[in-house]
């Protein structure tokens, strides 16, 4: 058994090469780990964390744990406590938005669920501690203000327009200045212009995450965003059978010519279980989104599966009851912590592949 002291210098060692889920750079260079306490046969270290990898605390925690008790095999006690660390976001893109991500909610064709998914993502980052805001960039067919229940229109304050504020998410919508029943009837330039005003002018604040909700399909809105905020990432939504796959396939292949990393796919209505007999029926068939993503290298992120309370509440526009169904909330809690999970191997990755040799 070693007997030699350990010492906080001991400890930061170990640490070292840990990365920050956020900046993908060092814990320890940052100034994240604070204090360490060694004391007879036990060692206690807190570590600052931002609110960007809330999901992932707990998972984190773990991590650091087991490496410490790894290099200090002779402590019977280790003990890591996650704190809050602040660390502003900076400005993204030619609109300037305070985003320290922003997530596009995509599919290749409509009807696939992919709104709903998309509020649902937002939902769950939100209460996971993530900072969330929420664009419905569907312009031709806005519901987001329909699966939240919302009704009121923005205000303007200071030039800038007021985002509603549902389930902790800050809501901006085109659904929210024209009546629900009136055709939006906009060539291109027109939809540029509305996405850039929505990006720019709106008082979002502070974000770890703008979740985008695309349009269906493959065409202008994608475009915009690309060329606003090219450090967009997006997720891919369809169902299972061969038809959505087919556009699904289309989505990702203009995502990728269009230069955005791809955190993975959501394949909705994957299963409905009666609630009379238990019995699991695959409607739509059986995995083809998580075998279409295996196939074009994609993360795939989970499923959803097909369910009338599910359906009731985006009807009456109360989206966040269904997280009280156990069955669904840890189907969806699943899928925004693999979300956050690939977001932190890409800027973990990015990180790597800046670093330059020292001369």
């Amino acid at each position: 058994m070693n007997s030699k002291p350990i010492t906080p210098s001991d400890v930061l060692e170990a640490l070292r090469d840990y990365l920050d889920p956020e900046l993908g750079r060092s814990i320890v260079s940052l100034g994240q780990v604070r204090q360490i306490r060694v004391d007879a046969g036990s060692l206690s270290v807190s570590v600052g964390l931002t609110s960007f990898a809330a999901p992932l605390w707990e998972e984190i925690r773990l991590e650091l744990t087991e490496r410490l008790r790894k290099a200090f095999p002779q402590l019977p006690e280790v003990k890591v406590v996650i704190e809050a660390w602040d660390r502003p976001p900076e400005k993204l893109g030619l609109v300037g938005i305070s985003a320290k991500g922003v997530v596009a909610v995509g599919s290749g064709k409509g009807g696939v669920g992919k709104s709903t998914v998309a509020v649902l993502l937002a939902q769950g980052l939100a209460k996971a501690g993530c900072r969330v805001g929420l664009l419905d960039a569907d312009l031709y067919g806005p519901s987001i203000p329909h699966l939240l229940g919302l009704h009121q229109q923005p205000t303007v304050s200071n030039d800038r327009l007021q985002p509603i504020w549902a389930d902790g998410i800050a809501v901006m919508s085109i659904g929210l200045f024209v009546p629900a029943g009136e055709a939006i009837l906009w060539r291109g330039p027109m939809l540029h212009n509305a996405i850039r005003q929505f990006l720019q002018d709106t008082d979002w604040g502070p974000l770890d995450y703008l979740i985008v909700d695309m349009p269906p399909g493959t065409g202008d809105v994608a475009l915009s965003l690309s060329q606003l905020l090219p450090l967009t990432e997006v997720v891919v939504v369809c169902t299972p059978q061969d038809v959505a796959l087919l556009d699904a396939t289309k989505a990702i292949t203009m995502f990728r010519k269009l230069q955005i990393e791809l955190l993975g796919m959501v394949e909705n209505m994957s299963y409905f279980i009666c609630p009379g007999c238990g019995m699991r029926h695959e409607i739509f068939g059986s995995g083809g989104a998580k075998r279409r993503a295996e196939q074009l290298n994609v993360p795939f992120l989970g499923q959803i599966p097909l369910n009338v309370d599910l359906r009731i509440q985006c009807d009456q526009g109360r989206l966040a009851n269904v997280w009280q169904d156990p069955v669904l909330a840890s189907c969806l809690q699943s899928i925004c912590h693999q979300l956050v999970r690939q977001a932190v191997s890409l800027r973990r990755q990015k990180a790597r592949e800046v670093q330059l040799p020292v001369l």
